[in-house]
């Protein structure tokens, strides 16, 4: 079974939906090469008009946070901001090298590219909140990536094939049963306004008023598995513990803490990495909540570091701090979108609007 070209079928025709006349933006690494000339035969044999690729080499980040001036480090990448202003489609295919290339960067030159990238996420959240740019971000198996979750890169390629229902007779279907069920799911908590998660160390309140439920199904991550929302922006109180470690820009943050009183992290602590937690916080529109989520893909049952598999872990809840999402009705903006897993298998529960709903990382609806 040619499961690369499996995974471009539902990629071209489940997630993004290619249609006749789109333009489609892949970015992705010269080690997703297999799937890329996939996914090139897929998308114009579909009718997509133009399909551009950005296939980054070895080293790339490392070189130019070693080499790039301030100036460079201030300008926007062309290709990438003219596809999030007037494309229809974005795929980006995580395919790691190095994990670490760009963890080198002081936080004075991070935080210039941060700035500089910052109108192209705007733009990019603005589009995909109404789906006028549809995208979708997926994996391919490296020696990276495997080694990061510690497993082999057969056993790892096996991992990734499995979450995304790659193994199925028929993905599409697979996934679409998913949307069935999740919508149910979806339907009962935009009927309610308060939510509460209650785990070891956790005991936070928030109010999802006037916000939306979303049944992420496959179609803008692949794999998925998720319920989420944006809360509201100061209606979020108590404490929150992340069980699972916490990775964002090449960095890793061990056991965190947040204290949130009116919807702003007023205090945090972690057993290891504090002192990139206080950079975060130091980058405006972080300390409130952008998204808070329930993960519900029980075909990953393990951490692998990698953030799009770790969250949709089946029995697991996530928050990130930072921007929210427009189609949720979220309102907070930052440069920074972070999530943060804690396992909820052990005794954890959820209510809203009083009722337990959810209990040992099972629904009970």
């Amino acid at each position: 079974m040619n499961y690369t070209s499996r995974y471009a079928q539902l990629l071209t025709h489940y997630c993004l939906e290619v249609r006749p006349g789109d333009k489609v933006f892949i970015a992705t690494t010269l080690l997703a090469e297999p799937l890329v000339r996939e996914l090139y035969r897929e998308m114009y044999a579909a009718g997509a008009a133009v399909v551009e690729c950005d296939l980054a080499f070895r080293e790339r980040e490392r070189l130019f946070f070693e080499n790039a001036s301030d100036d460079a480090l201030r300008t926007q990448p062309l290709q990438q901001q003219v596809a999030m202003e007037s494309f229809d489609c974005y795929l980006h295919v995580r395919a790691p090298y190095n994990l670490r290339e760009s963890s080198g960067a002081t936080p004075e030159r991070a935080k210039l590219r941060t700035d500089a990238l910052a109108a192209i996420q705007k733009n990019y959240f603005e589009r995909t909140a109404d789906r006028r740019l549809r995208r979708n971000l997926c994996q391919w198996p490296t020696d990276a990536a495997a080694q990061e979750a510690g497993m082999g890169l057969s056993e790892y390629e096996s991992f990734v094939f499995g979450a995304c229902k790659l193994f199925h007779d028929n993905p599409q279907a697979a996934w679409l049963e998913v949307r069935e069920k999740q919508q149910y799911i979806v339907d009962h908590l935009n009927t309610c306004s308060t939510i509460r998660y209650l785990a070891d160390g956790t005991d936070l309140t928030f109010s999802t008023a006037g916000r939306t439920w979303i049944n992420s199904d496959g179609r803008t991550n692949m794999p998925s598995g998720e319920v989420y929302t944006s809360p509201v922006e100061n209606a979020v109180n108590g404490v929150v513990h992340f069980s699972f470690p916490c990775l964002y820009q090449g960095h890793e943050v061990e056991g965190v803490t947040l204290w949130v009183k009116d919807g702003l992290i007023e205090k945090w602590e972690a057993r290891r990495g504090e002192e990139f937690l206080d950079y975060i916080f130091s980058i405006p529109g972080t300390r409130r909540f952008g998204e808070a989520a329930i993960g519900t893909n029980y075909d990953i049952q393990r951490i692998t570091r990698n953030i799009l598999f770790d969250e949709k872990i089946g029995g697991s809840i996530h928050l990130a701090i930072g921007q929210s999402y427009l189609q949720t009705g979220g309102k907070n903006e930052s440069a920074v979108h972070w999530d943060m897993i804690t396992d909820m298998t052990n005794g954890g529960e959820i209510h809203a609007d009083g009722e337990r709903i959810y209990h040992n990382g099972r629904f009970l609806l």
